[in-house]
């Protein structure tokens, strides 16, 4: 019985052992992220996709590399100004992408752990730098917002020298925790700042308003010397009207007055020439007569010895 019973547990024990073998053995790769293989602590020149793979156990192990664009987060990162106050950021997040190509040898160089020396430990000795040679105002008011270009700048400009296929994307950083007695200056500072800010603006909407009323006097101005300059053309335009119409009925008159004048002097010509024609001297003789004729006066009396005529040329009979 006993000799059953061994003989038994060692037919399962051979294939617990291959299955426990396999399961250690079997692992899998993420989507967006490569495997890399340590032997005895060595690292092995080869890296394998996403999917499931196979090593030896207790040999072999691996590390996952992420090769899609990933955040890493630098956190309470303390900062000396150049006036020695000591600042801290909380959080830094630096946008990186490592090409897939460049796994091994930056994996190599740097172990699998590379964001720690390319990134984090850069982060420090970058953002000290900058500190150490701007006053708090710089860094916490004035140059705040070119930290981040700085940062990315220094950090693009030593990879491409120490490790090319890791390529730096942003960086963002937070405002910085200064101390308490300080903070509360600058955010008095800045109450001011944004009142002085609440004036000027006030006093540019004055000014725009002063602005646009002067504009709409102008042109109201304009407006009216455009209708007076227009009302005193229609006053000229009549008065010219007026003016030729008088000239006009002037000429008529003229023209009348010319013709009618023309008129007598023709009829009195015309009588004129008759006369000449008609007063002959015979004709002024006879006429003569008549009108001695017509105008004789006789007078008769007791005391008048002879009877007298008178005539109007005096002559007596």
């Amino acid at each position: 019985m006993d000799e059953f019973f061994t003989r038994y547990v060692k037919l399962l024990t051979v294939p617990l052992i291959i299955v426990l073998s396999t399961t250690s053995s079997l692992h899998r790769i993420e989507e967006g992220h490569v495997g890399v293989y340590y032997r005895g602590g060595a690292l092995l020149p080869y890296i394998s996709e996403p999917g499931f793979h196979l090593m030896i156990p207790h040999l072999t192990s691996f590390k996952s590399i992420q090769v899609t664009l990933q955040t890493d987060e630098v956190k309470n990162v303390p900062c000396g100004t150049s006036s020695g106050v000591i600042i801290y950021f909380d959080r830094i997040e630096v946008v990186n992408f490592l090409k897939k190509e460049a796994v091994y040898d930056i994996i190599r160089n740097f172990t699998w752990e590379y964001d720690k020396t390319l990134i984090y430990n850069k982060i420090h000795h970058e953002l000290n730098q900058f500190c150490s040679v701007h006053s708090l105002h710089e860094v916490y008011i004035d140059l705040f917002d070119k930290i981040d270009d700085n940062l990315k700048s220094a950090l693009q400009s030593d990879l491409q020298l120490v490790a090319p296929g890791l390529t730096i994307h942003a960086v963002r950083v937070t405002k910085p925790k200064i101390p308490e007695a300080i903070r509360k200056n600058y955010e008095l500072m800045e109450s001011e700042k944004t009142q002085l800010l609440i004036s000027m603006q006030h006093q540019k909407v004055v000014e725009k308003d002063a602005e646009t009323e002067k504009k709409k006097a102008i042109i109201e101005a304009e407006k009216k010397a455009q209708v007076a300059k227009i009302e005193y053309e229609q006053k000229v335009m009549e008065k010219e009207s007026l003016q030729k119409m008088a000239a006009i009925e002037d000429e008529i008159h003229l023209a009348k007055e010319k013709a009618m004048a023309d008129a007598e002097f023709y009829k009195r010509r015309h009588e004129i020439e008759t006369n000449k024609e008609l007063y002959t001297k015979e004709y002024v003789e006879v006429r003569k007569f008549d009108a001695i004729a017509q105008n004789s006066k006789i007078y008769y009396g007791p005391d008048i010895p002879k009877m007298m005529m008178q005539t109007g040329c005096n002559c007596e009979v």
